[in-house]
């Protein structure tokens, strides 16, 4: 059978085409006006980039102990681990969790990634059927809305209005909630609005989820980053007889976000959570395991001195960082905000004079092209709204006084 060879020209050619799933997807923190960003510093412009919080850019160190804990394991660290994480770090979540008052939690609960961004896609992957919803506030870290929409689901959001500090409204959380709704997501402390949510509202959302048997979702990678009177309250010691799914890692407070190292922790009733946690394990499995190496920092993190303390009082320089911010804000005619009270980011307003004439795409644009400064858009972080931009705290005084002057010196053009 003589086979005849097309020609190029002879058969359609065709694109490799992405997913029509990605065309709902967006995360703007690393976006256009980051590549735009990359393309200026080609050409020899020095960019300030403020759009993500990465800690050993401004000069944070990881603690020593954590160094070396990993490399005095490295012999260990050459073959697969369980799927779910090397035992020491697994047990290491498990103490802590008992510290904080969160009770019969085993390392059989306790997930090991790379990352809490690895977790928060295999945890929603394991949960989530086609049409499922998914509760997500608004402004949101904007991986979790991606994460939804590419595992199948839906995102919901209920909204966390600047006139009430950013704080969730449980009574508006519960009015969402439909047949098909299998989650709820809390960033607490918030990332971006800083916000950390009192004792009451999370009693509340605690009780909305039990009675509607709808799974918690508590994205608390920021802790122990917590300033002045604000208290974080985990969510795992409320949760009762609901679920909860706990999300923290070792990026932030750790300052290790190149070590890519998450866990998530099952709380609340775990009878009701064991086929759960068996979709988790598979999923798990199929990646065989996260890197090991710097699994074996969490033990002497988690045990260890909490520097972070120290970083976050008064005189410290996550304190100071965030008192300099406060105070140009407060001090400048354009700008106004809800001083953060957790985590390394401030969201800020545009004043009310530029609406209609400067939104936040336009003014990031702007002060990128203008005076090299990279900022969030606000309308990044998945809101209703375009007059907030996000910048990320870390840098130190300094750098924060220069920032503001830019930032100032774009404004006071469009006046």
């Amino acid at each position: 059978m003589k086979v005849t060879k097309l020609h190029p020209d002879a058969a359609e050619v065709r694109s490799i085409m992405p997913s029509k799933a990605l065309g709902e997807v967006k995360y703007e923190i690393r976006g256009q006006l980051a590549h735009h960003a990359d393309e200026l510093e080609k050409r020899g412009y020095e960019i300030i980039s403020l759009n993500i919080g990465n800690p050993g850019l401004f000069g944070f160190r990881t603690p020593e102990t954590m160094r070396l804990a990993m490399i005095e394991n490295l012999g260990q660290a050459e073959p697969y681990c369980h799927q779910k994480g090397i035992f020491p770090a697994r047990e290491a979540v498990v103490m802590q969790q008992q510290n904080r008052g969160v009770q019969h939690v085993t390392a059989e609960e306790v997930f090991i990634g790379n990352g809490v961004s690895e977790l928060i896609d295999l945890s929603l992957r394991a949960l989530l059927n086609p049409g499922d919803e998914v509760l997500v506030p608004s402004p949101d870290y904007p991986l979790w809305s991606a994460a939804v929409v590419l595992n199948g689901g839906t995102p919901r959001y209920y909204e966390c209005l600047p006139e009430n500090g950013f704080v969730p409204d449980p009574a508006a959380i519960e009015a969402l909630i439909t047949p098909r709704t299998r989650a709820i997501v809390l960033i607490n402390p918030n990332h971006p609005s800083g916000a950390v949510y009192d004792r009451e509202v999370l009693e509340q959302i605690a009780d909305l989820a039990a009675r509607h048997s709808v799974l918690v979702m508590a994205d608390e990678i920021y802790d122990q980053m917590v300033y002045d009177d604000a208290e974080f309250v985990p969510f795992a010691t409320l949760a009762g007889t609901g679920v909860c799914l706990t999300f923290s890692g070792l990026s932030k407070v750790y300052r290790a976000c190149g070590y890519r190292v998450g866990w998530c922790v099952f709380g609340g009733d775990l009878d009701k959570a064991k086929d759960y946690v068996h979709a988790m394990e598979l999923l798990a499995a199929l990646r065989l395991c996260s890197n090991v190496p710097s699994q074996w920092a969490v033990q002497t993190a988690l045990g260890g001195f909490q520097s972070i303390c120290d970083l976050v009082q008064p005189g410290g320089r996550l304190y100071q960082s965030r008192q300099c911010v406060i105070d140009r804000v407060n001090g400048s005619p354009y700008l106004s905000m809800h001083a953060p009270m957790g985590a390394m980011y401030a969201f800020i307003k545009l004043h009310d004079r530029f609406a209609g004439r400067l939104d936040d795409q336009q003014f990031a644009l702007e002060l990128l092209e203008n005076r090299h400064v990279l900022v969030a858009p606000g309308s990044s972080f998945n809101t209703t709204y375009s007059d907030h931009f996000r910048i990320t705290t870390l840098p130190d005084p300094d750098m924060l006084h220069v920032v503001f002057d830019r930032i100032d010196d774009i404004l006071v053009q469009h006046v």
